[in-house]
């Protein structure tokens, strides 16, 4: 329990999505959003409903992760391009059954849910217990679709591959950003005290304070509910106070070493598309008989990417 605090105060002392898929192939040029009109037909739903089939792409099973808990199956899509060695750490962890049997041990409110080895004696195998934490990354070779709305936290925010994210032109740096259903990794005062035995998946409000401060691996992209829906723990930080109170995670597993039949099929919208362009400026200008003032913009926080069932 010592271990899970100092990580939970650690956090706390901050202010406490995948590769493309194999069959589909990436344009060559990104479409950034402008701060432009959107035609006053556009709401989110109506260009959800007209995107053609290649502003869609199927999650890699290579880079899905399930989480199988008693209530159902969470889905969580691996951002390689941002955390490799991490990811490739958690991916041994979870092929040598690490996480089978281990709780959920930690939900805290309008924060984050927490899962792993609370103790930090579980064996890792062939995996590393510390791995060099992986904050941010060169942008040069990102796909990045960026927002023309100011953020407060970063010089410019947008999207890549599917993922929330950011980045510094000047330095030429990008890192995922800590919105909700985004997945990352607990450390100690140490940044590079963590290895992906315990993970974390935002519940509540952005955690953007967090930024830069942790590594995120990737978001959860079905199962939210099974996750936000859980009950608070009492203790520090939300550390359930009693064993009993914990919830067991039955399985992780990675996609691909399922059979197709026993795999969840699922689309993610891309976000460097025509169709992805109009969602957003569809979002910044609400419109219709609910809505008398169109905000004009718009958070990377608020922009929900669409996931749907695979065709």
């Amino acid at each position: 329990m010592r271990n899970v605090l100092r990580v939970g105060l650690a956090l706390a002392a901050l202010g406490a999505l995948p590769s493309l898929g194999k069959n589909v192939s990436a344009p060559t040029a990104s479409h950034p959003v402008r701060a432009l009109d959107a035609h006053p037909a556009w709401t989110p739903a109506s260009v959800l409903a007209s995107a053609p089939a290649s502003a869609w792409r199927v999650l890699d099973p290579h880079d899905t992760l399930y989480m199988t808990l008693p209530r159902g199956r969470v889905v969580i899509a691996l951002a390689p391009q941002f955390a490799p060695h991490y990811i490739a750490n958690i991916k041994k962890l979870v092929r040598q059954g690490f996480f089978n049997g281990l709780p959920i041990f930690r939900v805290q409110d309008n924060g984050v849910v927490e899962w792993g080895d609370p103790t930090g004696r579980k064996s890792v195998g062939t995996a590393r217990r510390k791995v060099a934490a992986e904050f941010e990354r060169p942008s040069r070779h990102l796909a990045f679709t960026p927002l023309p709305d100011p953020d407060t936290y970063a010089p410019q925010v947008g999207f890549s591959d599917g993922f929330p994210a950011a980045r510094d032109p000047v330095f030429g740096r990008a890192w995922l950003v800590n919105c909700y259903g985004m997945v990352g990794t607990a450390r100690g005062d140490n940044v590079d005290s963590g290895g992906g035995t315990t993970l974390y998946a935002v519940i509540g409000g952005p955690q953007r304070q967090l930024d830069r401060n942790t590594t995120l691996v990737g978001r959860v992209v079905q199962g939210m509910p099974l996750l936000s829906s859980l009950p608070r723990g009492r203790g520090p930080l939300g550390v359930y106070r009693s064993p009993r109170h914990r919830v067991r995670i039955e399985s992780v597993r990675v996609a691909a070493d399922l059979p197709p039949a026993k795999r969840t099929s699922l689309e993610m919208l891309r976000t460097d598309t025509p169709t992805f362009t109009r969602y957003v400026q569809a979002l910044r200008n609400r419109r219709g008989p609910w809505f008398k003032v169109p905000a004009g913009r718009v958070g990377v926080c608020s922009v929900p990417i669409p996931v749907r069932r695979g065709s």
